[in-house]
């Protein structure tokens, strides 16, 4: 892929196309309403994060927030943790959910590995999810109690989640792939009365029975009451080791019309809890708040991602990723959003794209690791597929470099709203995204979002602009974590976000903002490389090595070692057939050299059999830089999170060969 200017402007939207946007409509409500009048979004963000109370309290009156107890107060105060957000208001999350929905409309459509195609109406996603609300409530489900799931990412999952929630009950979902000790980690630490369940998956064509799995995870779960059990890789699955179990279709079988009811909670309740990767140690329980997650998500989807009624949302998630939460918020739009389980690769790349025509898609959301996947097969999906309906392709998980944005362009479709996003699982959404009335200009973030006040700080707490510096929040934000679970004095959450700037949001990415309002992630910023005094975010690198067409991933970290200096490994995955060669090492370097700098280039070059990533595909750089430090792997690593466990013994081999000696 040929290399391309980072800031090229690429697509500008039509008028019409700014015109029938959802944050145009706001801005004229808001002109209409409240007498505020913006002449574009840039001063629509300043007007947003310089006075966020008021901001979200139209937020609040503009999406109509149904509120059982009304609000006196907007935020009790703007210091930095422990905020609370609208104290004396009752929500329930499930009530927006099915607000004025048309019943037969297609609310969910669904399909897997193992199930052809199918589509949910709003009627019928109401009935189940009221059938199962009545299940848990036998079970004894109250306000208060977690349910946790070990689910795939399918239609009864979504249905498990809102039934959990009208209860005021508190939601935790893993995927089953996570490995055994990975979800006792998670779901212990917050003490389960009821667990949903599948007996197993499939995964690139291969199935995986998990029933052996559940029954070791019950065992490490005393609080655990009922199962409610969903046979969906073999429709005669037993279940009958695990306890007290209702298999799914008694679950949700009712011979009558039933009604929904809703158990309005304080905004500041817990909706669910989140966990972070857990790379190291164990999960962090991240609990965030109903009233603060249903703002949050009305915001970003309405405005940022553009979600109406008439488009079909897309994610490619599982349900132990926020994404997966963040996909079922577009329920909260009236969007009809598309569930996929299985490997987005399998047969082959084409998968994802041919799901795209067959349901008609218009906002496509997947990795920048799956669209540089398709860029470097040389893949053109306009080519093999009608794909008028898409309006909208987003990315995250990974910075997407300048060359993904001119591939989507050159290769997807022209006219196309390119929105690479930044958040993560603290937020449960992204804060630096997109909005349909910018340009898009290659490699940067189109915006921070409404009500977010995102600065880059430098080591001293400066804002800085067109410098990369921290990203960090300077203002309260309706998202942030309520508290980590078992955390009583906030001692975890302090140190999690607030240590390095107190009172204010570190979030641990390197950021730049540029004058016009763009901003481009550099990669986080504790796996910066830092050669000279001159620091440098591993998605430089990682752009630079991407113009080397022989080259299929790579992994680079910096290790100190005597004498204040570092060693600087990057490690490489070759295509297939391919071998490493002087030849290859040499193109690297001239590649980091000419587009980093000189001072950038490695130490070493090293051919990796394996890269070791998480469950959601993420490159594990801290990890491997402890690994290569030499610390326990056991230390180091939750081996549970990985999608490849086994990649880490190249890096404690390696270590012990080139390593060692030299490390401080």
């Amino acid at each position: 892929m040929k290399r391309i200017e980072e800031g090229t402007l690429l697509w500008e939207p039509q008028d019409s196309q700014r015109n029938q946007s959802n944050i145009y409509q706001y801005m004229n409500w808001l002109k209409e309403n409240k007498k505020l009048h913006f002449q574009d979004y840039q001063s629509l963000w300043k007007w947003s994060v310089d006075e966020i109370d008021t901001f979200w309290e139209t937020i609040w009156e503009y999406f109509n927030i149904q509120s059982q107890d009304r609000y006196q107060t907007i935020l009790s105060s703007h210091k930095m943790p422990g905020v609370k957000w609208f104290p004396e208001a009752t929500v329930n999350y499930t009530e927006h959910i099915f607000r004025n929905r048309d019943d037969d409309k297609t609310a969910i459509i669904h399909t897997s590995e193992l199930r052809p195609t199918s589509e949910v109406t709003w009627r019928q996603l109401y009935q189940d999810t009221a059938a199962l609300q009545q299940t848990l409530k036998n079970l004894g489900v109250q306000k208060g109690d977690r349910v946790v799931a070990y689910v795939a990412n399918i239609y009864e999952s979504t249905v498990a989640f809102l039934a959990t929630a009208s209860l005021g009950a508190i939601w935790s979902s893993a995927s089953p792939d996570f490995g055994t000790q990975s979800v006792i980690d998670r779901f212990k630490q917050i003490e389960p009365k009821v667990m949903v369940t599948v007996d197993g998956y499939s995964y690139g064509g291969k199935t995986f029975d998990r029933t052996s799995i559940i029954e070791n995870i019950q065992s490490e779960l005393p609080t655990l009451e009922a199962t409610i059990a969903v046979p969906y890789m073999n429709e005669n699955a037993s279940f009958s080791s695990l306890k007290n179990v209702t298999l799914w279709s008694e679950a949700v079988h009712s011979p009558n019309e039933l009604e929904l009811t809703y158990e309005h909670v304080p905004f500041n309740d817990p909706l669910w809890v989140l966990f972070s990767s857990g790379t190291t140690g164990k999960p962090k329980p991240i609990v965030q708040s109903q009233g603060g997650i249903l703002l949050e998500h009305l915001k970003a989807l309405t405005f940022h991602v553009d979600l109406s009624e008439e488009d079909r949302f897309f994610w490619f998630t599982t349900t132990g990723w926020m994404m997966w939460n963040f996909l079922v918020g577009g329920l909260l739009t009236g969007s009809t959003i598309i569930l996929y389980d299985g490997n987005p690769a399998y047969p082959d790349k084409k998968m994802l794209w041919k799901l795209a025509e067959d349901t008609e898609m218009t906002v496509f959301g997947t990795s920048a690791s799956y669209i540089t996947a398709c860029m470097k097969d040389e893949f053109s999906p306009k080519d093999t597929f009608n794909l008028t309906h898409l309006k909208n392709i987003s990315s995250t998980g990974s910075p997407l470099p300048p060359e993904g944005f001119k591939w989507c362009y050159d290769n997807v479709k022209e006219d196309l709203w390119i929105a690479s996003a930044s958040g993560g699982t603290d937020v449960c959404t992204a804060f630096i995204l997109g909005v349909p009335t910018l340009p898009v200009y290659a490699g940067e973030l189109q915006c921070r979002g409404l009500g977010a006040k995102i600065e880059s700080f430098d080591d001293h707490g400066k804002a800085i602009i067109e410098e990369v510096g921290e990203l960090v929040l300077t203002k309260p934000f309706p998202s942030m974590p309520i508290y980590f679970w078992n955390d009583a004095d906030g001692t975890r959450l302090q140190e999690s976000y607030f240590d390095m700037y107190p009172g204010i949001w570190r979030h641990g990415d390197y950021i730049k903002i540029t004058d016009r309002g763009t901003c481009v992630i550099y990669g986080r910023s504790d796996a910066t490389i830092n050669r000279g005094g001159i620091r440098i975010g591993t998605s430089e690198i990682y752009r630079a090595v991407d113009q080397v067409n022989e080259v299929s991933d790579s992994l680079i970290v910096d290790i100190p070692i005597e004498n204040g200096d570092s060693i600087v490994p990057l490690f490489v995955i070759m295509k297939d057939g391919l071998e490493l060669t002087d030849e290859i090492k040499e193109a690297i370097k001239k590649q980091i050299r000419t587009q980093c700098s000189p001072r950038h280039v490695p130490t070493g070059i090293y051919e990796a059999p394996d890269l070791p990533k998480t469950l959601n595909g993420k490159k594990l750089e801290v990890p491997v830089k402890k690994i290569l430090m030499g610390k326990p792997l056991d230390q180091v690593v939750n081996k549970g999170s990985l999608s490849n466990v086994e990649s880490l013994d190249y890096f404690v081999e390696f270590t012990k060969q080139h390593v060692q000696s030299k490390v401080q």
